[in-house]
């Protein structure tokens, strides 16, 4: 295909065009220039996505097969580039997430729960539920049927800039006893960046739209399987302590919130590792094993260092600091 990538420098988008220049599609990118040098045998144009007269500029009278669009703030700039793309491209992929569902999240939830509202010409961007919903009815009101929205779930792998996996594999690297958020058998359900970026340029090519949920089966992993594979793939020599729910609850720490496993006074929040993922599996979704994921977001935080944090990433001390793990850890 002839794909155009709006973004296509951190994590998800990055992603993508790796993994289309691995099946031969011509890519061209769309960002700011000022992250990254652009992938080799990429085309990049240079705009800021926030300026509609520069994004018109840069795309001059092209046309491509598919675009893929990673914004995640005002949904009035997804409004502007899928308006601008209507007559030149032939489907509109976006990365949307499961938040547009209205929370409480009902268990086993799929693509017909509740949404929450959102305006794909509003200029708000904090509101990340109703920005990704405005997103998505900005493409949908361009694209009509030929829009694809992936409401991802948790998304891990390569490039992760949240600040999960990276996070626990460093601290995993320092050793000793390292507190972890049981229980360590509770379910977490998540996609590895590429395997999402796989599925939608399959769909692109195939001309798949609609909306998916887009993440791993439910059951299929637990966090005490990730950590331990985790140890397993680097070797370090670090005991898990596993604290219980109530207890991190109960000292007011975040651990466990990084993987959707509680939120704020609510030890164990249901809908959020048992989504239904049964359209996107019969669309042609497929998962890679966990230990592959594992293994390569540790060969590229070794091979590039840690990735500069997002804007609205956790700082580095988020989820626990020394002292009051250690705290916790002499209590268990």
């Amino acid at each position: 295909m002839k794909l155009l990538v709006l973004g296509g420098t951190h994590h998800v988008g990055r992603a993508v065009v790796e993994t289309a220049r691995e099946r031969g599609d011509e890519v061209t990118t769309l960002n700011r220039g000022i992250s990254r040098p652009p992938a080799p045998g990429t085309r990049a144009l240079v705009a800021d996505r926030t300026d509609t007269h520069a994004v018109r500029a840069a795309l001059g009278r092209q046309e491509w097969d598919a675009v893929i669009d990673t914004w995640a703030w005002a949904p009035r700039v997804v409004k502007d580039s899928a308006h601008l793309l209507a007559g030149r491209a032939g489907h509109y992929g976006y990365v949307s997430s499961r938040g547009v569902h209205r929370w409480p999240w009902p268990p086993g939830a799929n693509e017909r729960a509740p949404l929450v509202d959102g305006d794909p010409g509003s200029e708000n961007g904090t509101d990340y539920a109703a920005a990704k919903r405005g997103g998505e009815l900005a493409v949908i009101e361009a694209f009509a049927g030929r829009a694809l929205l992936a409401r991802a779930g948790m998304i891990l792998g390569p490039y992760e800039d949240v600040g999960r996996v990276p996070w626990w594999l460093r601290r995993l690297q320092k050793g000793g006893r390292v507190l972890a958020p049981g229980p360590a058998d509770a379910p977490l359900q998540y996609i590895d960046a590429r395997d999402m970026a796989a599925w939608m340029l399959m769909a692109a090519e195939q001309g798949v739209g609609g909306a998916f949920t887009v993440t791993g089966r439910p059951g299929a992993v637990t966090i005490g399987e990730l950590l331990q594979t985790a140890l397993e793939v680097t070797g370090f020599d670090t005991e898990l302590v596993w604290a219980p729910a109530q207890l991190l609850q109960q000292e007011g720490l975040p651990l466990g919130m990084e993987f959707g496993l509680r939120f704020p006074h609510d030890p164990a929040p249901t809908g959020l590792q048992d989504a239904d993922v049964t359209a996107a599996f019969a669309a042609g979704l497929t998962c890679r094993p966990l230990r592959d994921t594992i293994a390569d977001t540790w060969a590229w935080l070794q091979a590039e260092g840690d990735p500069p944090p997002r804007a609205d990433a956790p700082s580095p001390h988020t989820w626990i600091d020394p002292v009051t793990e250690q705290r916790i850890l002499d209590r268990l």
